[in-house]
């Protein structure tokens, strides 16, 4: 039997699907690493107002709650238990509550404030704050109160 010492090359479409060069697989991973450079900043950007259009709803609850608490003692309360209100769970660590009132007997007016704390501060986000007149701050702010 004869040999032959000429070996016949495998065709071209048997050498490109053996798997992926290393330039292909470099150039997939800068553009996935640009797409996540894009996608972060828009991502933390939704979660910040999440949590901040949340905590407006708390604040205006809270207010309601200081309303019937009025109405049933003629009076306000700096205290959030005695008005049965309690912190969202989705903004547990994002923002702290605080009432306060003037005179200091609590029955001219109230004022109700969420402060941001933590990931939600170092954004630069503001306190909101809602009083007895249903005056909200900060006014005129884009982003703020549906403005």
């Amino acid at each position: 039997m004869k040999y032959s010492r000429h070996f016949k090359a495998a065709p071209a479409s048997a050498r490109a699907s053996a798997g992926f060069t290393l330039i292909e697989l470099m150039i997939t991973v800068a553009i996935i690493g640009i797409l996540a450079a894009v996608a972060y900043p828009s991502y933390t950007s939704y979660i910040r107002k999440g949590k901040r259009a949340t905590a407006q709803s708390a604040l205006m609850d809270l207010a309601s709650k200081e309303q019937t608490y009025l109405l049933d003692r003629r009076a306000y309360s700096t205290v959030q238990g005695d008005i049965s209100f309690t912190m969202p769970a989705e903004i547990q660590g994002a923002y702290t509550f605080s009432i306060s009132c003037t005179p200091v007997d609590c029955t001219g007016s109230f004022t109700a404030t969420a402060t941001p704390i933590g990931g939600q501060a170092v954004s630069g986000e503001q306190s909101l704050t809602v009083n007895a007149a249903g005056a909200k701050t900060p006014a005129n702010t884009p982003g703020y109160w549906g403005k």
